[in-house]
């Protein structure tokens, strides 16, 4: 029998998901022209896609609701930043439905890649299918919504490995660094290949001594995760450079260089809903300058070659583009 998940992505492989009819241009484009060369085949390796929702309708048990982000907004992201290829991540307010982000990799074509959101409900077929259209690995959300137990997040990281480790796939962690510490182990016997979002929940203005930055170097260093230096914003409070997250930045770069992607974060949702609102009420996204974010990756990686491993590289290897 046929999921309804199951159909939709067989549409999207078909071709048959009509384009996306928002026309709003609510998402932020870049304000300030990039100031460095970016390398040619450089990866954005952290967006969403926000789809039409009478196409691709929110998850019930989501925390928020973001404004609409388009694959044609994207694209216009990603020429003003030179950025070649994309990595699309399902967000939260989807659950376990990837279809806005399957449909946001078609519109893009052979340069983007995608990390999907599952469930025990997921069928292996299903993972097949996404892995054909471009899926390589699958998120696990240990923050929206204040998963922060152990107990929880050990097994289900767990499960996510169970999933994945047959194929050529890895588990990106959007967490804390206490979480962080408290998996530690299983993350550093992984089978597979393990990405940690957003600096691994970092907060800049505690800076690189605060409890659990040592162990994600640790891990780091020795091979075992990579971390995106993403969505500054959320690591800083100090708009708009976000200058106090240079030193979680230069310290996870110079633990092992090998190891460390970039994303914008675009569309840049916000994922709390105010006081007194529901979580059914449209929250705005938030804007971003991302050529300002961008020109700051050459204050922490000063070197050509490292930057050139960061923003194209790694991404290559993980994502096998």
């Amino acid at each position: 029998m046929f999921t309804r998940r199951g159909i939709l992505l067989a549409s999207i492989a078909a071709g048959v998901i009509m384009p996306n009819r928002n026309a709003r241009a609510t998402a932020a484009q870049p304000s300030t022209p990039v100031n460095f060369d970016v390398p040619a085949g450089s990866c954005d390796c952290h967006t969403h896609i926000h789809g039409d929702p009478a196409k691709f309708p929110f998850f019930s048990g989501r925390v928020y609701t973001p404004e609409l982000a388009s694959p044609e907004e994207m694209t216009a992201v990603h020429k003003a930043l030179h950025i070649e290829r994309v990595v699309i991540v399902t967000p939260s307010v989807y659950g376990p439905d990837n279809s806005a982000t399957l449909f946001g990799m078609k519109a893009r074509g052979a340069t983007a890649r995608g990390v999907a959101v599952i469930d025990d409900k997921t069928p292996d077929g299903d993972l097949d299918t996404m892995n054909q259209l471009g899926i390589r690995g699958i998120r696990l959300n240990l923050a929206t919504g204040g998963v922060n137990d152990p107990k929880v997040g050990r097994p289900r990281f767990r499960a996510a490995v169970e999933r994945v480790k047959t194929r050529n796939w890895h588990v990106q962690l959007f967490t804390s660094l206490s979480m962080i510490s408290a998996i530690k182990d299983l993350v550093a016997t992984s089978p597979v290949p393990v990405v940690f979002d957003h600096f691994g929940g970092a907060q800049a203005e505690l800076g690189a001594e605060q409890p659990g930055f040592a162990d994600l170097l640790e891990l780091v260093k020795s091979d075992k995760a990579y971390v995106k230096i993403s969505g500054a914003y959320r690591a800083s409070r100090l708009a708009p450079d976000y200058s106090d997250a240079a030193p979680l930045a230069r310290a996870l770069i110079a633990a092992n260089a090998d190891r460390i992607i970039w994303g914008t974060d675009w569309p840049h949702p916000d994922s709390v809903t105010p006081p007194g609102r529901k979580n059914s009420d449209v929250t705005p996204l938030l804007q971003i300058d991302d050529g300002r974010l961008l020109n700051q990756l050459p204050m922490w990686a000063p070197d050509e070659a490292t930057r050139k491993k960061i923003l194209v590289d790694n991404p290559a290897r993980l994502y096998g583009f």
